[in-house]
């Protein structure tokens, strides 16, 4: 299933570009591994790639490490978050119901093998608060509608807002272990299995990369949609 991802980050590679040149980039890094997860107030952006979790923090990406070196020893594995954030893009992609921009982001993330959960803006969060903290408030800047905060996610009604869009999937730990596990048999019967060879004990790493891509492709897909949507984009290629 992972090799089966390959496909996805060329075409990722491909759609990033195009998103590039309107402006509009799309970044993913990991969040958590197992209980160790990086607080939004302790995020540095420039450490992604300084170390082999992709943590935005050397500091938390050293406690996974640890974590994992204990999931190691006891044969087992751990999964983790996945946060991907989208700037730039334009207000007005997606639809108020059949191609819902967060509806179609949910099943680009659901899609790929290792995928467990999703959500966006503040997601599970959103069922322990109330409407007066998570409705996000409007207010006009120099000419401009914005957000005072992004519960939402960029996303609102199906539609991008204007605003970032942040969206989270949930990796399950990886399934294979050496730990010993109960099976059934082709004969039927109750059976003991223990998986030999090299796994990794974690996914999350080399899934970050499957996620920018599939985010990726699922925007570049909308725009293009989104040319039709209006009659002078019709007249400027049909007359």
């Amino acid at each position: 299933s992972g090799r089966e991802t390959t496909a996805r980050v060329a075409a990722g590679a491909v759609a990033a570009k195009v998103l590039k040149e309107l402006g509009i980039e799309v970044h993913a890094y990991t969040k958590a591994i197992g209980p160790v997860s990086v607080p939004e107030n302790e995020y540095n952006p420039e450490e992604i790639f300084q170390n082999p979790i992709y943590m935005p923090s050397n500091a938390y990406a050293q406690k996974a490490s640890a974590y994992l070196e204990e999931c190691i020893k006891n044969q087992d594995s751990s999964g983790g978050i996945i946060e991907c954030v989208v700037t730039g893009m334009p207000v007005g992609i997606g639809d108020t119901v059949f191609e819902k921009l967060d509806a179609n982001l949910a099943k680009a993330m659901l899609s790929i093998g290792a995928v467990k959960g999703f959500e966006i803006g503040d997601g599970f969060k959103a069922a322990d608060t109330k409407g007066s903290i998570n409705n996000d408030s409007f207010i006009s800047e120099n000419g401009q509608v914005l957000k005072q905060t992004n519960h939402s996610g960029g996303i609102l009604g199906g539609i991008s807002d204007g605003s970032s869009i942040i969206l989270r999937a949930a990796i399950k730990p990886t399934p294979s272990i050496s730990q010993p596990q109960k099976t059934v048999n082709t004969a039927g019967e109750n059976i003991e299995i223990a998986i030999s060879g090299r796994h990794d004990p974690v996914i999350v790493p080399r899934a970050v990369v499957v996620v920018e891509s599939m985010a990726a492709i699922t925007l570049t897909d909308l725009l293009m949609q989104n040319m039709t949507s209006r009659i002078e984009h019709l007249k400027n290629i049909y007359l």
